[in-house]
């Protein structure tokens, strides 16, 4: 390892150490206020206007709802969660056009 790699390794190595104390300190200044944190997820699946579609796997819903917060917000929390999630009984994803929003209830066992 050259001696500029190893400068790059210890920075990275401080900036870490630094983001955990950030973090840290975070949820011990929320816990003496008492503030609770809000959820990770801000959008509501009612307030998409979703259409019907028929896929290989069956019967499922898409929406391209491009100027509803609620759609923006939740193509975020799809991206935070590669793509992929389970909320309240539904299955997202995001289509390969990264614009396009599909979902599936969720089978029950």
């Amino acid at each position: 390892m050259n001696e500029d790699d190893l400068s790059t390794a210890a920075l990275l190595e401080f900036l870490n150490a630094v983001e955990a104390g950030i973090a840290a300190a975070k949820h011990t200044i929320r816990e003496a206020k008492g503030i609770t944190e809000k959820p990770t997820y801000q959008w509501a699946p009612a307030k998409i206007k979703w259409e019907q579609a028929q896929g290989s796997r069956g019967n499922y819903e898409r929406s391209q709802d491009v100027n509803s917060p609620d759609f923006k917000a939740l193509l975020k929390d799809l991206a935070a969660h590669q793509g992929r999630l389970f909320r309240n009984g539904y299955f997202y994803w995001t289509f390969k056009n990264g614009a396009t929003i599909g979902r599936k209830k969720r089978k029950q066992a």
